[in-house]
């Protein structure tokens, strides 16, 4: 099908030491900036928003970001999600029901499981997109989130160069993972990858750790981690900033770790407070308010039969302590 590009308007985003035009393909755009100027007509719609889980700061944000669409808008919109990112069968079971209800015209999934998800959906008519992780199915208008290995890429060149700041030489980074198999994980993995080999420091693939994207596994990696390099390792990068924060907590107090870039992905405002306080260093950062924003008006542009981008982006950036204070400003607008 052919598709067109929804016309977004979008501010600059934050990285190191820049405010707009550093990083991602096409210019990066707004982290936690303008989420767009809404539909022209949201009708009676009523959407269901699916997330991969509501308990956590990040998908509240996502959250928050579909919820003011729809009140903007006059749109229903009704998000939920399991009890945590490993809960799979809960997460099935909420998009079956809401797929046989007949209650909702369209449908917005963060999946957990995106194989098992795209066969949930098989042959379904309502409008479904994806949201933060892609769905491979036809049925999937459109996938809006955050291009995670282009992000994560910008994330890890910038970690080796505050790395060498910090007076490494010999700089190695191991990875903290998330889930293993999951797409998004596996994305962000390979963008780190690729961004800190590029710029000049070394990825240990055969190191890499899997915490299921939780902080108190992160810290077992972590403490695995200091057993195996006891002279210390320039950069640990971890899928989200909970298990980059953990991993930095079980550090402090080693003294071969104390100049270690400890580098988290999302910048949600534990983490941002935590680089201020030099819990730690930096994050990757996703317009998570913007991808719930602009997948409640991608659905609701679909209803009105436009025809939408197969990849609608929601920006990028890295926030550090140069920039943290402004980024904290921006959540400020979202969580009320």
């Amino acid at each position: 099908m052919k598709k067109r590009l929804l016309s977004i308007a979008l501010a600059g985003v934050m990285t190191a030491g820049c405010l707009t035009g550093c990083g991602s393909s096409g210019g990066d755009t707004a982290a936690g900036g303008d989420s767009g100027s809404g539909s022209s007509s949201g009708g009676d719609y009523k959407i269901s928003v699916i997330l991969k889980t509501t308990s956590a700061e990040y998908w509240q944000y996502v959250k928050a970001g579909a919820e003011a669409y729809g009140e903007e808008n006059g749109v229903s919109i009704e998000v939920k999600g399991p009890t945590s990112e490993t809960a799979y069968d809960e997460q099935q079971n909420m998009i079956e029901t809401d797929l046989n209800s007949g209650a909702y015209d369209a449908l917005v999934i963060a999946p957990l499981q995106g194989d098992q998800i795209a066969t949930l959906i098989k042959g379904t008519e309502m409008p479904i997109l994806a949201v933060d992780t892609n769905i491979d199915a036809p049925e999937v208008l459109s996938f809006i989130g955050t291009g995670n290995e282009e992000a994560a890429a910008l994330g890890g060149k910038t970690a080796v160069e505050a790395a060498k700041e910090a007076g490494w030489e010999e700089i190695k980074a191991i990875e903290i993972c998330g889930v293993q198999g999951d797409s998004t994980n596996t994305a962000r993995y390979e963008g780190y990858k690729k961004g800190i080999n590029e710029a000049g420091g070394e990825f240990l693939e055969s190191e890499t750790q899997y915490a299921d994207a939780v902080a108190d596994k992160a810290v077992t990696c972590m403490e695995a981690i200091m057993q195996t390099h006891p002279e210390g390792v320039a950069i640990i990068c971890a899928n989200n900033d909970d298990m980059a924060m953990a991993a930095a907590r079980a550090a402090k107090g080693n003294k071969a770790y104390e100049n270690t870039i400890f580098l988290g992905f999302n910048g949600d405002r534990a983490a941002c407070e935590a680089i201020l306080a030099g819990n730690e260093t930096m994050s990757v950062v996703q317009d998570a308010y913007g991808m719930g924003y602009k997948a409640a008006e991608a659905a609701v542009a679909a209803l009105n039969g436009e025809e939408l981008d197969e990849f609608i982006d929601s920006g990028t950036g890295v926030v550090t302590k140069e920039n943290v204070q402004e980024r904290l400003d921006e959540l400020d607008k979202y969580l009320k």
